[in-house]
């Protein structure tokens, strides 16, 4: 596939991409000041480069749009976003006068070019592809060029030094991916102006991929909290899912353990769920670990033993033993308490160690369907091991 060809779908994929972040973002950001002025640098960027993309200006072309107008609006846009680049840079309410010199430098900029075009300081005419340059002695594109550059070097400095000094992951990832894409922004301005100077034209599709690769981690600055919350979701969502067999047939049998029963089905908990599902799931966690201390009154060593060789008999992975033959010891001393047996002194030794993380606990809840009932042979009414 020719370099031109590859650059144009990728920018378009860029695009797309783009603006479902910005879509996407775009609440959450709007109410928090602090996430505003990174939404609101992205959508300029964003908007600039969809103006950029050969494919949409000649739609606007065949709208009837003049392509020169199309153009100048494009960089003017462009221009904005480097300066709303430095000034998400700058926090206002400590450099004042570093806000209000990056505000004047900006409008100057926006207005200079916007007189140069009005006095045609570049040429019209001379302008057969939407992605050429004009005049390269122009200072028309001398501005255009050099406000980008600098808000990228400056974007590039300032995300680096704040991702080494911040904990939090998401911020810190939001800002490398921001500080890679602004890398790649300030190489291709840096090669549009020595292709302004004389450089090779055949270097110009390469330009292009480049910028539409910027789209892409400019995209993934933008949707790294959104990505976290999905996969924090996720993950509660299957906990919640996984653990509910075996969570809710404990509580069944020491409800005690519970703040709210389980519904009818793990279908309705997860579709309908009374809490939000990362506290659902903690809570299924909680209460699930509460059961076990409960039940281990009910366990002795000799029916775990039982229970490990059960499930070594019936094939069970060498890896998952110790989760199958808890699961069959905890189904056991559930039928007893549901039938009534005593348990034994809650301060003796507990013949059965508890899971030690919540993966763990999972294993066993992935057991429990084929083990709960798989020493069904024993006397349910008496505690396992007990006589």
């Amino acid at each position: 596939m020719p370099v031109s060809e590859l650059a144009t779908q990728v920018g378009l994929c860029s695009v797309v991409i783009l603006w479902f972040a910005l879509v996407c973002r775009a609440g959450p950001a709007l109410r928090h000041p602090q996430q505003r002025g990174l939404w609101l640098t992205v959508l300029a960027a964003t908007t600039a480069i969809t103006l950029f993309q050969p494919v949409v200006v000649g739609r606007l072309a065949d709208a009837g749009v003049e392509v020169h107008a199309v153009a100048l609006t494009r960089n003017l846009i462009g221009v904005l976003s480097a300066g709303l680049v430095l000034l998400s840079m700058v926090d206002s309410t400590r450099y004042r006068r570093l806000h209000l010199s990056v505000v004047v430098g900006l409008g100057a900029a926006m207005g200079a070019l916007i007189v140069l075009d009005l006095l045609a300081a570049h040429p019209r005419v001379s302008v057969p592809s939407v992605q050429r340059p004009a005049d390269p002695a122009s200072a028309y594109w001398l501005i255009l060029v050099v406000s980008h550059l600098v808000g990228d070097a400056v974007a590039v400095v300032v995300c680096w030094s704040y991702s080494l000094r911040t904990d939090e992951r998401d911020l810190f990832l939001s800002l490398r991916l921001f500080a890679v894409g602004s890398v790649l922004a300030f190489v291709f301005w840096a090669g549009y102006l020595w292709h302004l100077s004389g450089g090779a034209p055949a270097a110009l599709p390469y330009l292009s991929l480049i910028i539409g690769v910027h789209g892409f981690i400019r995209a993934a600055s933008l949707l790294v909290p959104t990505v976290t919350a999905m996969a924090r979701t996720w993950s509660a969502l299957r906990v919640t899912w996984q653990l509910w067999p075996l969570w809710s047939d404990l509580v069944a049998a020491v409800p005690q353990v519970t703040l709210a029963g389980p519904q009818r089905s793990r279908i309705r908990e997860v579709l309908r769920p009374r809490s939000p599902l990362a506290l659902q799931a903690h809570r299924q966690t909680i209460e699930t670990y509460d059961a076990l201390l409960v039940l281990q009154q009910y366990i002795d060593a000799d029916v775990y033993e039982e229970a490990h060789r059960h499930a070594r008999r019936g094939g069970v992975r060498e890896d998952r033993l110790e989760a199958a033959a808890l699961a069959g010891a905890l189904g056991l001393a559930r039928r007893a308490v549901l039938a009534g047996a005593p348990g034994s002194s809650p301060d003796r030794q507990l013949a059965v160690a508890l899971p030690g993380d919540p993966a763990a606990l999972l294993r066993v809840a992935r057991m429990w369907p084929a083990m709960a009932d798989a020493l069904s042979g024993r006397d349910a009414s008496a505690p396992a091991g007990r006589t």
